[in-house]
């Protein structure tokens, strides 16, 4: 069997999550975060609508994590974001993750916004 380590070039993996937490490039946030090329920001959710806005320019798809269950992102959020020309893939936190830093490693033009499990 052949291991090959990971690198990821243009933005932090998410290394654990919990209760209330994320461990994101060794750093605990006690918060929903926004990860991906432009950092690792608080994010406290789908009001917060201008920071997803803002990834626009540099990310072909947005990955949001909607906490321990799968649920709805609001209509206009989705709308708002989809006009933008953002690709959004909804998913539960801990799916978002796994996904989110496949997709790094493969260096794809990727971001996620996290609500907390």
């Amino acid at each position: 069997m052949r291991l090959n380590e990971i690198t990821y070039t243009n933005a932090q993996p998410v290394d654990g999550y919990g209760p209330g937490f994320f461990r994101i490039g060794g750093q605990v946030h006690h918060s929903g975060v926004l990860t991906g090329p432009i950092g690792t920001i608080r994010w406290d959710g789908y009001a917060q609508v201008d920071d997803l806005l803002a990834l626009a320019d540099v990310v072909d798809v947005l990955f949001i994590g909607t906490g321990a269950e799968l649920t709805h992102i609001p209509a206009d959020l989705r709308n708002a974001l989809e006009e933008a020309g953002l690709g959004v893939e909804i998913m539960n936190s801990p799916a978002a993750c796994r996904t989110y830093n496949v997709l790094l490693s493969e260096g794809r033009r990727i971001a996620l916004a996290l609500i907390p499990v």
